[in-house]
C-alpha cells in the first residue's frame, strides 16, 4: 500500500513487509501494546532504553517531536517574512521562497535519507512563501485575523481527521489509496496547466478569488484531508514494523507538506467567503 504523499513512498521502511525490525519490536499484525509501539507493553522510551538513537526504531513520539520542530521553523520564517521583508522586495522574495521550497521539496522527496539540515532549509523557504502569501491575502480582505483563523481551522481539521482515523478505525484500502492518488495527481495537473496558461495571459479562475477559485480551494482542502489519512496510516505502519528512527524526519516532512497545503487552501476559502474581490 502506497501513500499519495511521495515523501512517504521513498523509503521501504514505510511499505508493508519491508520494515527494519528492531529486537523486541512486534511485527505488523501481532499484538501491540496499549501505546501502539510494540509488543512488550512498555512505552518506547522504556522498551528501548539504552539503545543507540541510530539503531532503535521510529516511534510516534519521534514523529511528533520532529514534525513540531519543522512546523515551528515554518511559522518562525513566516512571521519574519511578514514583518521584515520590505514592500519593494515582496514579489522577488515571494517567488524565491516558492521556487527554493519547490526545489528542496523535490530533493527531499527523492532522497534515500532525509537530511534534517536540508529539511530545515525547506521549512524556512516554505515559511517565507507562506508569510508573504498570507500577508497578501490578509491585505486583500483587510483583516489580519484571517490568518489566525486559518491556522486554527487547519489545526482543528487535522485533529479531527486524526481522531476520526483512530477512533472510527478507518481502513485504508488499496482502492481508497488509488482514488486519492489519482485525485491528487489530477488536481496537481490542473494547477500546472493553469500556471502555464497564466504565462500567456489566460485566466481560468482556478487560482482566483471567485467561484471557480472557491471550488478548487475546497477540492484541494478535501484532498489534503484524504492525504492526511493516508499519511497517518503509513506512519502507523512504519512504527509497527520497526522503521529506522531517522525515518521520523521523512514522516515530519510528509506531514508538513500536507499541513501546509491544507492551511493554504483553508486560507483561500476564508478569503473568498469574505468577498476578497
Amino acid at each position: 500500500m502506497q501513500s499519495s504523499n511521495p515523501v512517504l513512498n521513498r523509503s521501504s521502511a514505510f511499505a508493508p513487509g519491508h520494515g527494519q525490525a528492531y529486537p523486541g519490536a512486534a511485527p505488523y499484525g501481532q499484538q501491540q501494546s496499549p501505546y501502539g509501539y510494540g509488543g512488550s507493553g512498555m512505552p518506547p522510551q522504556q522498551q528501548y532504553q539504552g539503545a543507540p538513537a541510530s539503531s532503535r526504531p521510529m516511534t510516534l513520539d519521534d514523529v511528533i517531536v520532529k514534525t513540531a520542530i519543522t512546523l515551528a521553523v515554518v511559522v518562525a520564517a513566516a512571521a519574519l517574512a511578514w514583518w521584515m521583508v520590505p514592500a519593494t522586495l515582496v514579489t522577488p522574495v515571494f517567488l524565491a521562497g516558492a521556487l527554493v521550497g519547490f526545489a528542496l521539496a523535490m530533493v527531499l522527496s527523492f532522497s534515500r535519507k532525509v537530511n534534517p539540515a536540508l529539511l530545515m532549509l525547506y521549512a524556512v523557504a516554505e515559511g517565507v512563501f507562506l508569510g508573504i502569501g498570507s500577508k497578501f491575502i490578509a491585505a486583500l480582505v483587510n483583516d489580519n485575523a484571517i490568518v489566525v483563523q486559518a491556522v486554527l481551522a487547519t489545526m482543528v481539521t487535522a485533529g479531527l481527521t486524526l481522531a476520526t482515523y483512530k477512533y472510527f478505525a478507518i481502513k485504508v484500502t488499496p482502492k481508497f489509496t488509488k482514488m486519492v492518488v489519482i485525485g491528487t495527481a489530477g488536481f496537481a495537473g490542473v494547477l500546472l496547466v493553469n500556471l502555464v496558461l497564466s504565462f500567456f495571459g489566460v485566466s481560468t479562475g482556478i487560482s482566483g478569488m471567485g467561484p471557480m477559485g472557491l471550488l478548487f480551494a475546497a477540492l484541494g482542502a478535501g484532498l489534503a484531508v484524504f492525504n492526511l489519512i493516508l499519511d497517518f496510516d503509513m506512519i502507523e505502519q512504519g512504527v509497527r514494523q520497526g522503521a529506522p528512527q531517522n525515518e521520523a524526519w521523512r514522516a515530519a516532512f510528509g506531514l508538513t507538506v500536507t499541513l501546509v497545503w491544507l492551511y493554504w487552501n483553508i486560507l483561500r476559502i476564508l478569503a473568498i467567503l469574505r468577498g476578497g474581490d
